[in-house]
């Protein structure tokens, strides 16, 4: 099989996970933060990383106002630190993001590789506010910094035959203590049709808030794709190449009657645990009255077009 369970974790049980087991997250969610917390969230409030010098704003960020730097870094999916929303921000800080390389190949014909350095420097950085919605129906806006992936994409050539862009992530149990249990098959791959890889809104993000990203959103760089849920958005990646045939990604091995290849938002279509018809903002309390999901999350306008002729229902 491609995929090895461990014996007390189920896929279709992660994703809640942090509302049963860990009760601090809990209560953070809901507005009522314990006293004996409050030391560790003012840490992790405070900015960290270098910060990037003249960003440019983006036209394409949301007009609706940001989460909170607390938000954004403590209640996180990576999966390689862990499967609770706050162990990313708990084991990754440890994890050393540099020196980083990553390796194209495939369908292209100038394969090779690239560093962190090479692509912070020669590419001119943007801020984007973007609102991404969570799997499991709850949302965030997110100041993100990065290019667009289009910009690298076209530094190595993609062929005719490039109808995919594969992702992956780094294998380093060592570091990553989550890909020491069997939850999915390590390690984590995601994937993109070319033309959703070459959309403009798509972003090959390398911090958030002015500032490097942290190491438990997915330093030294990640894939934000604003249309998509949140497992569309692979972090610490090392590896991507240009396919012909469509890739299978970690979710999609994992789950297959929950999570398909395209992942897009459709408010239409309920997810088989819970609907997703409406969504609540992260960090604003668990009570807070929800508000309906947009279709693509919003940028329907931008991206629908990439989807001419799918069904949405069947192709989710």
């Amino acid at each position: 099989m491609l995929i090895r369970k461990a014996p007390d974790i189920r896929p279709s049980e992660i994703t809640d996970e942090h509302c049963y087991m860990n009760r601090r997250e809990f209560l953070q969610l809901a507005g009522f933060t314990a006293a004996g917390t409050m030391a560790g969230s003012l840490a992790a409030a405070e900015p960290s990383g270098k910060p990037f010098p003249k960003l440019a704003k983006s036209p394409f960020s949301t007009d609706d106002p940001a989460n909170s730097y607390e938000d954004v870094t403590t209640y996180n999916n990576f999966y390689e630190f862990g499967t609770g929303k706050g162990d990313p921000h708990r084991y990754s800080q440890d994890f050393a993001p540099r020196p980083w390389k990553v390796t194209v190949s495939g369908e292209c014909e100038r394969p090779g590789e690239f560093g962190y350095e090479d692509i912070v420097g020669p590419h001119a950085l943007e801020e984007r506010i973007y609102r991404l919605r969570c799997v499991e129906a709850w949302s965030m806006v997110i100041p993100w910094v990065g290019f667009p992936l289009a910009d690298l994409i076209k530094r190595f050539e993609p062929n005719s035959r490039a109808k995919f862009v594969k992702f992956k992530t780094l294998y380093d149990p060592a570091q990553m203590p989550g890909q020491r249990r069997a939850v999915l098959d390590w390690p984590y791959v995601e994937g993109l049709t070319i033309a959703e890889a070459n959309h403009p809104l798509t972003l090959l993000t390398v911090g958030l808030y002015g500032r490097e990203l942290p190491n438990q959103n997915g330093a030294p760089l990640r894939l934000v794709v604003p249309w998509k849920y949140g497992f569309k958005s692979i972090k610490s990646v090392v590896s991507i190449e240009f396919t012909e045939q469509r890739p299978r990604n970690s979710w999609e091995l994992a789950a297959p009657s929950e999570y398909g290849f395209y992942a897009n938002v459709n408010p239409q279509v309920d997810h088989p645990r819970w609907s997703q018809a409406r969504e609540r903002r992260i960090g604003g309390g668990l009570f807070d009255a929800k508000q309906p999901t947009l279709m693509f999350n919003g940028y329907a306008e931008q991206v629908a077009h990439l989807y001419d002729g799918l069904d949405l229902r069947r192709n989710f």
